[in-house]
């Protein structure tokens, strides 16, 4: 019924495992770049909107509570690119009804995880921001941000599984358009309700929801229409034992370092907290910004991990590696002239989200120190992609949280209570990019390279 040779060769997939490689991988990454970019330009409504007609209290209560929402998704994030490592792994080895059980294996796990952890998040949003030390002038704000965001995390998640799966097979061109319709809607949205109907930090979460339902709905759409090998069928929608296993071998790990990174976030968050709410609103729109950096090394994580996973599965050693340094040498540029660049113009920037000067003082501090070795964070990640693409799941795991979230913690509980400086808290981030990046590296040279000097047709488990 389904031909995945029809679907490699069709004009929104790229052939990952034949052809010049470094060409591909920008083909495949620029629209992730955009993707982000835009995601990242709608979500920076809601907190320019915030902070320019509801006051730094109400900015302080959107932009600190990204730290407290990264800890909750980010173990069934992971699970996305669990999903999309196995998908695009079946992909390349051509393998259609093993990749079709694996689609619809991780749709359905969408759907039942979205509705959990909304609940959880829900109920438990008051709790949580007590336990980060939230301002008093903040957390009420935060509260109510937190509880209607979480109301939309069934389509968040199945919005984030479908792209996940139409990128596995190259598609990042459709996912980056919807998304342009629901970031539209988004900042629509954002200037009626807050703007018109006053409606601040309620109006910004209500927007923000309202757009992931759109996504979902323009992702789930394509899904069930194409014709290709990725066709979603309601029928077809249960969760298949082999595929869960995979996935979650693949994805729980990344899910559970992602999870664990953000305790160490919410730590450096908890500690700017201490500073007081003028401090909390220029870090919060430092880390917004540093976001646009971010999201665009982040597609060339995603790209290491899809074209590596797919050439695995072909069993094509030598793509796998020259994908590694390609990646590696594109997130180099774009992270050094990115960085730099948000770095020099940081005042106009962060002006566009606040004009008080306090709070534009107190964000160029971290922004000083995060921009111009933010390169470093986007190699970590690449050496990450490199691994999970070729079937190492629980390494990975480990040397991050021991090299990034761990160190990070030793580093508040040591170094910043010995100088509770914002300086020296925001060190940590480079310090902990910069081990942890060496020490996958030195895994990958000593461990990682055995199994490419020894692979076949067929994945090696852990």
């Amino acid at each position: 019924m389904f031909r995945i040779h029809r679907e490699g060769r069709g004009r929104r997939e790229i052939n990952m495992t034949e052809g010049p490689l470094l060409p591909r991988i920008l083909a495949f990454s620029g629209p992730l770049i955009l993707t982000g970019i835009l995601q990242l330009l709608y979500n920076a409504m809601d907190v320019i909107v915030v902070g320019n007609y509801a006051g730094h209290e109400a900015l302080a209560a959107v932009s600190s509570t990204g730290s407290l929402v990264s800890l909750l998704v980010n173990v069934f994030m992971g699970l996305a690119v669990g999903a999309s490592v196995v998908v695009a792994r079946y992909y390349g080895a051509r393998d259609v009804c093993a990749m079709r059980r694996a689609e619809h294996t991780a749709m359905t796990m969408a759907l039942f995880t979205g509705i959990g952890v909304g609940i959880f998040g829900f109920v438990m949003a008051r709790p949580l921001l007590q336990m980060m030390d939230s301002p008093p002038d903040v957390i009420d704000g935060a509260m109510l941000y937190v509880k209607i965001y979480f109301l939309g995390m069934p389509a968040n998640m199945l919005y984030t599984f479908g792209a996940a799966v139409m990128r596995a097979v190259g598609d990042t061109k459709r996912p980056m358009v919807y998304l342009m319709i629901s970031g539209l809607v988004n900042v629509l949205l954002n200037l009626l309700l807050v703007i018109v109907f006053h409606m601040d930090v309620a109006g910004v979460a209500i927007a923000t929801v309202a757009s992931m339902v759109v996504s979902m709905i323009l992702v789930l759409m394509c899904l069930f229409r194409t014709r290709g090998v990725t066709q979603l069928n309601l029928s077809e929608c249960r969760i298949d034992g082999k595929s869960l296993r995979e996935i979650v071998r693949i994805g729980l790990p990344a899910g559970l370092q992602g999870s664990l990174f953000s305790v160490s976030n919410v730590l450096i968050q908890s500690s700017v907290n201490t500073f007081g709410s003028l401090v909390v609103a220029g870090n919060g729109v430092a880390s917004n910004i540093e976001g646009l950096v971010y999201t665009s090394m982040n597609a060339q994580y995603q790209a290491d991990m899809t074209f590596a996973s797919q050439n695995y599965g072909a069993g094509k050693a030598d793509r796998v590696r020259k994908t590694l340094w390609c990646c590696m040498g594109s997130v180099t540029v774009i992270g050094l002239v990115l960085g730099l660049l948000v770095w020099l113009f940081g005042t106009p920037l962060m002006s566009l989200y606040n004009s008080d000067m306090q709070v534009i003082s107190y964000g160029l501090i971290r922004m000083s120190v995060i921009m111009p070795t933010y390169f470093l964070c986007g190699l970590m990640d690449v050496m990450v992609g490199q691994l999970r693409g070729i079937g190492y799941s629980i390494m990975p795991m480990i040397v991050s949280l021991t090299g990034a979230c761990l160190l990070r913690i030793v580093w508040i509980l040591t170094v910043f209570a010995q100088n509770h400086t914002l300086t020296t808290l925001y060190m940590s981030y480079p310090v902990s990019w910069f081990v942890t990046f060496a020490t996958h590296f030195l895994c990958y040279i000593f461990v990682a390279r055995k199994r490419l000097d020894k692979l076949g047709a067929a994945p090696v488990p852990d």
